[in-house]
């Protein structure tokens, strides 16, 4: 007798497995914009109207960037109700699926959309250091493991609906402000 599978009992914003990003969703993530519109909906859904307001865009642009998101997954549209004066309204949410998604685009949209978070964030609400290190590649290997490793963690654990907002972001980059070595 065949046994069922157990339940996943991940939250489920962690039940992605990472892999590789097709064309399509590394398309999707090169948008700055985009990927404001994925922090937005992450804790709560918001309709098109909600996000082109927030974001003081048109609402079809809006648009455009949220049905590109939902046709790659990294949006899931909720149960249609009905706006203030009677029009149908899709509130979207963010599905957790880009964290699981590595991509060679989108550098400079990830940067764009830091750049643009920290700047609305008065100086002491935010923490930031830089350092340079010089690691041997199997040092610089585990140090990759481990802080990825401490992000997953936090990451997969239930959100708590009540906890403080905050925002990540890690670059690892050579250090080009070293002369070359001869």
């Amino acid at each position: 007798m065949p046994t069922a599978e157990p339940p996943d009992n991940r939250p489920e914003h962690a039940r992605h497995e990472y892999r590789e990003a097709s064309d399509a969703e590394a398309k999707a993530l090169a948008s700055g914009l985009r990927l404001k519109i994925l922090r937005l909906t992450l804790d709560e859904p918001l309709t098109n109207k909600e996000i082109a307001d927030i974001l003081d865009l048109a609402p079809a642009t809006a648009l455009h960037h949220v049905r590109r998101l939902v046709q790659t997954g990294f949006l899931r549209p909720g149960e249609a109700r009905r706006g203030a004066r009677g029009a149908k309204e899709i509130p979207y949410r963010a599905t957790g699926k880009s964290w699981y998604v590595s991509t060679p685009v989108g550098v400079h949209s990830m940067l764009d959309a830091f750049i643009d978070e920290v700047g609305k964030s008065a100086e002491h609400e935010v923490e930031m250091t830089r350092l340079g290190l010089r690691l041997s590649d199997a040092d610089l290997s585990e140090f990759r493991e481990r802080l990825y490793a401490l992000l997953k963690e936090m990451h997969d654990r239930p959100r708590d609906a009540d906890g403080e907002r905050v925002s990540v972001f890690v670059a690892i980059h050579p250090d080009t402000s070293a002369p070359p070595r001869p």
